[in-house]
């Protein structure tokens, strides 16, 4: 345990020396709330509550494709990163301070949008729902964040970076993350939108926080990202190893 502390705080310290990492988390998803729902669904109870959300998975995916995807292909172009690879502690103290160090970053970015959904919308949940709704944003990242160590084990930082930013915003959009309430994204929206990860994510924190109804084909979909992503993440670790190491 103490190792992993050791590491998270390593890697804690390491993101904030470089402000513009934490603060791009957490300014996107909360100018999000102030352009896209504040203005159009603030006074409506329903519609704000169903947007924060959206907005919650919206920080949560930028976290983590951002800050594993980037952040691990900029580890490997280190020297420090083979080191520390050599060591007999194994993978998981490094594993385990990453993705607490991550879990950081993305309670820095949710916390501006509940804030501001809290001050500056109609969005309602008690204080259960609200804790469900916690867990549920957390467990929806588990794909996200197999996505972006598939990317920063499978590419160079300058590849990363471009890969990281082009899955994104489609992602996000296509998700229906910057529409609202399922009736309200436009038809090709309702359509593409149970295969991606982000409706499946949103759609677990809404049921979470606000009573909703999951497709059952969002959640099926879901699940067959974090398989397909967790097998990706696994084979591209597998192969750096190789590649570095044998």
């Amino acid at each position: 345990m103490s190792l992993v502390l050791t590491h998270a705080r390593y890697r804690f310290l390491e993101t904030v020396r470089v402000p513009i990492t934490v603060i791009g988390s957490a300014f996107f998803p909360a100018l999000s709330m102030l352009v896209f729902v504040v203005p159009f669904a603030g006074d409506d109870r329903v519609a704000a509550t169903y947007a924060t959300g959206s907005m919650l998975v919206f920080a949560v995916m930028s976290s983590c494709l951002f800050t594993y995807g980037i952040g691990v292909a900029e580890d490997r172009a280190q020297p420090w990163d083979p080191y520390l690879r050599t060591l007999p502690a194994g993978p998981l103290p490094r594993f385990t301070g990453r993705i607490l160090t991550v879990m950081g970053i993305m309670a820095i970015s949710v916390i501006p949008v509940l804030l501001i959904a809290a001050f500056l919308t109609e969005a309602t949940a008690t204080p259960v729902q609200l804790l469900l709704g916690l867990v549920a944003l957390l467990t929806a990242s588990i794909p996200f964040t197999l996505m972006g160590l598939f990317i920063g084990y499978a590419l160079p930082s300058k590849a990363a970076i471009v890969v990281a930013q082009v899955i994104f915003l489609p992602m996000a959009v296509g998700g229906g993350l910057l529409t609202g309430p399922p009736e309200y994204a436009p038809a090709f929206i309702q359509v593409i939108a149970p295969y991606l990860p982000t409706r499946g994510a949103v759609e677990l924190v809404w049921a979470a926080s606000a009573g909703f109804t999951p497709n059952v084909l969002s959640l099926a979909m879901l699940a067959v990202w974090v398989v397909v992503f967790g097998a990706l993440a696994v084979w591209a670790y597998r192969r750096d190893e190789g590649l570095r190491f044998s």
